[in-house]
């Protein structure tokens, strides 16, 4: 993989519980749902200026990360925080004349222990498929915080 020199433009979310996903600029606000759950609908609001690519696809793996992190911590009878949130940025970047992403992850799991926090961020990243997706193709980095 190559690595990008100039970032071009950054799209982050950041997802809570409530399965809501906010862009960093407070233009996007999606309410996401689960397949075979038929409530909430999916929901676009404020999408005044338009979300980037980045932002879409940062809202997309976020809800999927959030929802692989329930179903780890189910099979580890671990019980997640009411304020358990995901902020992912996604950068597009360019070195010489080719454009990359690249992306960051970062768990919010205050109260858990490191150690647990850590199994189960590493864990639901190995059963997320846009996780699964995107590696081995771009510069991925995964961040844990419990405080």
């Amino acid at each position: 993989m190559s690595k990008i020199e100039k970032v071009l433009a950054t799209g982050k979310t950041h997802t809570t519980v409530s399965n809501t996903s906010r862009g960093h600029d407070g233009s996007l606000d999606i309410t996401l749902s689960t397949p075979g759950n038929a409530k909430p609908a999916h929901v676009f609001a404020a999408t005044q200026p338009h979300p980037t690519a980045e932002q879409l696809f940062a809202g997309a793996w976020s809800a999927c990360y959030t929802a692989a992190v329930g179903l780890v911590a189910d099979e580890m009878n671990v019980v997640l925080p009411s304020d358990l949130s995901v902020d992912i940025e996604v950068d597009l970047g360019q070195t010489g004349p080719a454009y990359f992403l690249q992306a960051r992850l970062t768990l919010r799991v205050p109260g858990l222990s490191n150690d647990v926090a850590t199994t189960l961020a590493h864990t639901a990243d190995q059963i997320c498929p846009y996780s699964k997706a995107t590696r081995g193709n771009i510069d991925v980095a995964l961040n844990v915080l419990t405080a």
